[in-house]
């Protein structure tokens, strides 16, 4: 029975704490993504799930950040889930994406909208773990309207009945969902709302429980999450002390 080690992040374009997206030079966004890859080397995961991350674009240095973390980490595999292209003299290209030790079978993006900037949305990945198929779904929720999370995660679910009837006598365990939620501050209303969804398939797991990750100096909410079916056993998590982005990561070990 294999066992995975995963993390999910949401490195906020790569400008740290920087208050105000576009005001870091591309200098230091190098410098912190080459923090964020030293990091990730010490944490030694199987699979990173990245949100708020950039292909290319003008407000985060104009370049691939994706690639220089795979180059800077040595992951052999990786792909991007872009939510957002705008062109022009202010382009923009970003989205959520995945860097793995594992091959990587098959990928879709779904965006949740049509926006050019702000637009939501998740990434399916399946990787070949040892010869079996392991799902994962990579999500970014709205940040401030609870309906919105709502109807996203209707749009999820129903995306994932559809997947589930073609293609789950391939998988090894129903997908585990990861990502930033974007709870409010004062109740849990996408993760509540998800697991008892998901109940349809399995027996879910939130994890960790109760971690605190955002904002990182001094976390008061718990946004980012791992949601891991039935099957997957012998679970650790910890939220990471990380001040390299406003999000905490957060890592999951388990079998499965």
């Amino acid at each position: 029975m294999p066992r995975l080690r995963l993390v999910t992040f949401n490195i906020a374009h790569g400008r740290g704490l920087t208050p105000i997206q576009g005001f870091t030079s591309q200098r230091k966004l190098r410098v912190n993504l080459r923090k964020i890859a030293s990091l990730l080397e010490r944490l030694e995961p199987d699979v990173v799930a990245l949100q708020e991350i950039d292909e290319r674009s003008r407000w985060a240095g104009n370049f691939d950040h994706l690639d220089y973390l795979r180059v800077h980490t040595r992951f052999p595999h990786s792909i991007f889930g872009v939510h957002n292209r705008r062109a022009g003299l202010l382009n923009l290209s970003y989205g959520n994406a995945v860097l793995s030790r594992h091959p990587i079978r098959a990928a879709e993006t779904v965006a949740f909208g049509q926006r050019k900037l702000g637009e939501k949305g998740f990434l399916y990945v399946e990787f070949d773990v040892g010869g079996r198929c392991l799902p994962l779904v990579n999500l970014h929720l709205h940040f401030g309207s609870r309906l919105e999370r709502l109807r996203q995660l209707e749009r999820l679910l129903g995306w994932l009945r559809e997947k589930h009837r073609l293609h789950a006598d391939r998988w090894e365990v129903p997908p585990i969902i990861c990502g930033d939620f974007n709870n409010p501050g004062d109740r849990d209303d996408a993760t509540a709302s998800l697991l008892s969804h998901l109940s349809d398939y399995c027996d879910y797991v939130l994890h960790p429980p109760g971690g605190l990750t955002f904002p990182s100096p001094l976390p008061r909410r718990a946004l980012d999450f791992v949601f891991l079916p039935a099957g997957c056993m012998k679970v650790s998590s910890e939220v990471v002390r990380s001040m390299l982005s406003d999000h905490r990561p957060v890592v999951v070990n388990f079998d499965f």
